[in-house]
C-alpha cells in the first residue's frame, strides 16, 4: 500500500498563518478572474465542474448543455447552459438531473479523486495546508482559534494535515463543507473552491493540469489565469433574460 493510501486524515489548526503568505502574495489577478482566486505563478490552470445528480448518479455539465441545445466549453456558466435562472433556485430538469451543482464546496467524490491525482505532483503528500472561509458560522467553535490567511477577497482560517484530509468535512456532521483552498508544503500546485462558485480551479504544472483535464472521473477543462469567473464570462451561450432575483 502506498504512502498516500495509509496517511491519516486528521486536520489540525495550523501553528501560524505564514504558510499562506506566498498564496496571498501571488494571488494578484484582476478582480473576478481566476487570478484573483489563485496564485498567478503557475504555468497551467484547470476548471473542475461540480457535477449535478440524477438520483445517486453523477451527471456532467456537458450532458446538461446537450439537453438544452447549448455549448459545453471552459467558461460555460450554469445559468447559461440551462437557459433559466430558476435552475439555480430549486427547479430541476427531471429527465437529466434532479440536484444542481454544489456551491462553495467541492463534492467529496471529486475531492478524493483530485487528491489522488495531485498526490502524484507533490513531494509533500503528508504536509499540506487547508484554508476555509472564516465567515462560515458553524466553524467558530471548532476552528475559531486558527491563524488567518488574508486572501484578497476572503479571509481564511488555516489548517494543516495530509493530502487525503482534503476529502474531510471541516464541519461537524450533519454539515458537509470541505476546505476552500488547499496546497502542499512544496507549493507544487494550489486548488480553490470559492464560496460563491459551482466550480473549482487548480493551478500547477502542465503535467499536473493535464492529469486533471484528461481524467474520465472528472469534468475539467484547461483555462487561463486571466479569464473571468462571473456569470457574464460565458460569451458562447447567452445569459437567460431577466435576472437571478426574478426566479424567486
Amino acid at each position: 500500500m502506498d504512502k498516500f493510501e495509509i496517511s491519516s486524515n486528521a486536520l489540525e489548526i495550523a501553528i501560524s498563518g505564514s504558510p499562506g503568505d506566498w498564496v496571498v502574495a501571488e494571488t494578484n489577478g484582476a478582480k473576478y478572474t481566476i487570478g484573483s482566486l489563485l496564485p498567478n505563478s503557475f504555468l497551467a490552470y484547470a476548471r473542475v465542474f461540480h457535477p449535478v445528480y440524477l438520483g445517486d448518479q453523477e451527471v456532467k455539465w456537458a450532458k446538461v448543455a446537450h439537453r438544452n441545445g447549448t455549448v459545453a466549453h471552459p467558461l460555460m456558466q450554469w445559468e447559461s447552459i440551462t437557459g433559466s435562472w430558476r435552475y439555480s433556485r430549486g427547479d430541476t430538469q427531471h429527465d437529466v438531473w434532479d440536484e444542481c451543482p454544489s456551491v462553495g464546496s467541492l463534492p467529496v467524490s471529486q475531492a478524493k479523486r483530485l487528491a489522488h491525482l495531485l498526490a502524484r505532483h507533490t513531494s509533500t503528500v503528508d504536509e499540506c495546508w487547508f484554508a476555509v472561509w472564516s465567515g462560515f458560522g458553524g466553524l467558530e467553535a471548532r476552528w475559531g482559534h486558527a491563524p488567518r490567511v488574508a486572501m484578497p477577497r476572503r479571509e481564511m482560517m488555516l489548517l494543516s494535515g495530509p493530502l487525503p484530509a482534503a476529502a474531510r468535512s471541516v464541519e461537524d456532521s450533519p454539515g458537509d463543507q470541505r476546505a476552500n483552498l488547499w496546497w502542499p508544503d512544496d507549493q507544487a500546485w494550489c486548488l480553490v473552491t470559492d464560496i460563491d462558485l459551482m466550480t473549482t480551479y487548480v493551478g500547477g504544472s502542465p503535467e499536473c493540469i493535464a492529469s486533471i483535464t484528461t481524467d474520465s472521473a472528472l469534468e475539467a477543462m484547461p483555462v487561463l489565469v486571466d479569464q473571468g469567473i462571473t456569470l457574464d464570462s460565458d460569451k458562447v451561450n447567452p445569459q437567460p433574460s431577466g435576472s437571478y432575483n426574478d426566479a424567486g
